[in-house]
């Protein structure tokens, strides 16, 4: 494609994106509150009161959807997710197109996601990146140096950026790591040469220099952090890695969870210290000694828990809601039997996957909460950080330049593995690579949405 047609697309997003300014005023864009924010104000939660950028891209996408038109006006994140998504990839738009689309449009917030980490989640090849384990200098020269001084623009100053700081990267150091059954060699390399936590630190300290930058650090979600062996370790090492290579606490806006995936914001059929038939809801098999049933309970939870690991008493938290309504007509209306335990819960949940370790392009998942400003206490947002209808990986090896693998966890037909506790991946089929726009998935998501569209 040539310089010129790069530039014709850029413009058209940029166009679009002007018309999607005009026809949110009267969508509810604003996710709480009134007016504009003020330049270069630092505030407790950068979503108060705010206009949050919708990006021009996916809203083509959905908007393209037979239906889409429900949902195209709702905010979502904006994925770095290799070093030539800073300039834009192909005939994409790059950050500065995204940061002058925000200005165009009135917004008070832009969300970026952050995610390029050497070895990158070391756990599933669907989502590896381009840099291997030890590309540390590359991933701070290469990706978060231009990254930074594009954010430090005073052409910004008025936009406060939401960063999302590298998914599931610290949270594998603590559960898939040493003798764990879910260990892999991977996140052990990752562990012992120590490039997650200096990537984080690094990347914590260069963004968190501009005054308008709010660094959310990505902390897992119930489903993974949530036993007793993983929730105070998992703090400890996000503490770790926001004080290693010149960051702060300071530097950390929040943290998030349920990140691009599926845990039900809340689980209202049963109670953690419900007991059935003489057994606590922790022994059923879907909640297996968990402490948590749901993730606004677990948000609010680690928020604690992460002050009592050194963090700002204020810190805030996001979860993101994208694509964890679980409406539709399989939406339990009330408990199970109460004739024993599992029957009891697996009745009444409204999370419908097979395990709690499944994460790929779920079967029957629905979009969650709208993206809203302080809907619980201290829960900064509801946000759609994962952008409805891109995929999660590919349910068979694809080539791409991407790199990117292939996880068996995308395939529908996988038994699984000692992290799902060996049952099927509850994929859906016909998947295209991860970050790629996938049709199917998007419709399912509509159809199943709760709250309803």
């Amino acid at each position: 494609m040539s310089r010129n047609t790069h530039r014709k697309r850029r413009s058209l997003l940029l166009a679009l994106s002007t018309l999607v300014a005009a026809g949110t005023a009267t969508a509810g864009l604003a996710l709480a509150g009134s007016g504009s924010a003020q330049a270069a104000e630092r505030v407790d939660n950068p979503y108060e009161g705010a206009k949050v950028y919708v990006n021009p891209e996916w809203s083509a996408k959905a908007a393209a959807e037979p239906g889409g038109d429900k949902i195209a006006d709702q905010p979502t994140a904006v994925w770095l997710d290799r070093t030539a998504a800073i300039e834009g990839v192909g005939d994409g738009m790059g950050l500065r197109d995204h940061l002058d689309a925000a200005l165009e449009q009135g917004a008070d917030v832009v969300q970026l996601v952050i995610y390029n980490l050497p070895g990158r989640d070391c756990a599933a090849l669907a989502s590896n990146g381009e840099l291997g384990p030890t590309d540390i200098d590359k991933y701070k020269t290469d990706y978060i140096d231009p990254i930074a001084a594009i954010l430090a623009d005073a052409k910004y100053a008025d936009l406060r950026i939401v960063n999302t700081v590298e998914i599931d990267s610290l949270p594998n150091l603590v559960t898939n790591t040493g003798s764990r059954p879910t260990a892999t060699p991977e996140c052990d390399a990752m562990k012992a040469n120590g490039n997650y936590v200096k990537g984080v630190g690094y990347a914590l300290n260069k963004l968190g220099d501009a005054p308008n930058v709010y660094n959310y650090v990505d902390a897992g979600h119930h489903g993974w952090i949530g036993w007793d062996d993983n929730f105070a370790s998992t703090a400890q090492v996000l503490h770790e890695a926001a004080t290693a290579e010149g960051a702060t606490v300071d530097d950390v806006a929040g943290f998030i969870t349920n990140t691009a995936n599926y845990s039900a914001l809340k689980e209202e059929n049963f109670k953690i210290g419900d007991t059935v038939a003489g057994k606590s809801v922790r022994e059923s098999k879907w909640v297996d000694w968990n402490r948590y049933t749901d993730e606004l309970s677990f948000a609010q939870g680690f928020r604690e828990q992460l002050v009592t690991a050194g963090f700002d008493s204020g810190v805030g938290m996001l979860i993101d809601t994208s694509r964890n309504g679980w409406g539709g007509s399989e939406r339990p209306t009330g408990p199970g039997a109460s004739t024993d335990v599992d029957t009891y819960v697996d009745g009444g949940r409204y999370d419908r996957r097979i395990h709690l370790g499944n994460w790929c392009n779920q079967s029957g998942a629905g979009l969650g909460e709208r993206p809203q400003a302080s809907p619980e206490a201290g829960i900064d947002a509801y946000v759609w950080v994962k952008p409805p209808g891109e995929s999660d990986g590919s349910s068979e090896a694809i080539d791409n330049d991407e790199g990117k693998g292939f996880d068996r966890m995308c395939d529908p037909t996988y038994t699984g593995n000692p992290r799902n506790n060996n049952n099927l991946s509850g994929a859906l089929p016909n998947a295209p690579v991860s970050g790629h726009w996938f049709s199917a998935q998007f419709q399912e998501l509509m159809k199943n949405a709760h709250p309803a569209l």
